[in-house]
């Protein structure tokens, strides 16, 4: 049986996350206390208690997720149960970076901490939206994206942030060519378009900014080696001879997240078994809509967690 991790991205995150979890498991209190130290605002009382209006502000949430993920990661070792592949949803790849060696668990939080600042930076005062298409195949959404693009006003853009599963496309960019594009979408057939509740055009090349503040922080590093496999959301795939992990985060901010080839690529593998490590459930369900023979388990809970060994044991 091969097994992949799957790590959840900006989104899922919710006050009391990681609570049950921290409590009941020394290693995972260990990884939340050592991020806690390592950022400049109170991670832990966040993470447990809210409140929720800042824990969603991308600056915060980053680290937090990635706290989170890391200290799953470590109780899941604990327990016997370790990844032949990871992968993660645009930050999720921080949390699997972080689970294959790249990077240790604290340089991961700090690192994510950077990226939530820079990419809020980047998409301050700036009016932007993302919307997901549901319905329509990619080259329909392609071909709205690239009408409404070239229509747009000079200066703004509207790009393909996500190809999350088949009929899940997200779009992003400057509110008005985003706007003119899902409508064009809903004309083209999209079953919906539905707003989403984030700060900035993530995953465009509006995003340029924070990917060059990336490339600098992360050019000083020294990166650990890679002891599994992992799947880039730029390429939906693992790194080829001419990737470098460097040029792959700096591109990952400012392009499209290819989750549905990496759900496929996976199965090519010869994955059988993903477990999503969160909180929530979102991959999980993208998970089925691509690829169904692929059996995926979300953990977030203490409750969760023992389902997850139980099954492992027998």
């Amino acid at each position: 049986m091969a097994t992949a991790f799957l790590y959840a991205g900006q989104g899922s995150q919710h006050a009391g996350m990681g609570r049950d979890m921290y409590e009941a498991h020394p290693t995972f209190a260990q990884v939340i206390d050592a991020a806690d130290a390592a950022v400049d605002f109170d991670l832990k009382t966040l993470m447990f208690e809210g409140p929720d209006d800042q824990l969603n502000l991308t600056e915060y949430t980053q680290p937090c997720m990635v706290a989170f993920a890391c200290g799953m990661t470590a109780v899941l070792a604990e327990c016997g149960i370790a990844p032949d592949y990871v992968a993660g949803l645009s930050l999720g790849e921080y949390s699997a970076l972080a689970a294959a060696g790249v990077f240790e668990p604290v340089e991961a939080v700090k690192l994510a901490a950077f990226r939530g600042a820079a990419m809020a930076s980047a998409a301050a005062g700036r009016d932007t939206a993302m919307i997901s298409i549901l319905g329509l195949d990619r080259e329909t959404v392609e071909s709205v994206v690239a009408a409404a693009a070239a229509d747009a006003a000079e200066g703004t853009t509207v790009e393909v942030s996500n190809y999350n599963c088949p009929g899940q496309i997200v779009i992003a960019g400057d509110r008005a060519p985003v706007e003119a594009a899902a409508a064009a979408a809903k004309e083209a057939g999209a079953r919906r378009c539905i707003p989403l509740k984030v700060s900035g055009p993530f995953h465009t090349s509006l995003l340029k900014p924070a990917g060059d503040a990336l490339r600098d922080r992360l050019s000083g590093l020294e990166l650990g080696e890679m002891r599994v496999p992992v799947l880039f959301n730029t390429l939906g795939r693992e790194m080829g001879e001419g990737d470098d992990i460097v040029s792959l985060l700096e591109r990952q901010v400012q392009s499209s997240v290819r989750m549905e080839d990496t759900i496929c690529r996976l199965a090519e593998l010869g994955v059988d078994r993903i477990v999503e490590i969160g909180p929530g459930k979102v991959l999980s369900g993208l998970v089925r809509k691509t690829v169904k023979e692929i059996a995926c388990t979300p953990v977030e809970t203490v409750e969760d967690l023992q389902k997850l060994t139980e099954t492992q044991e027998g």
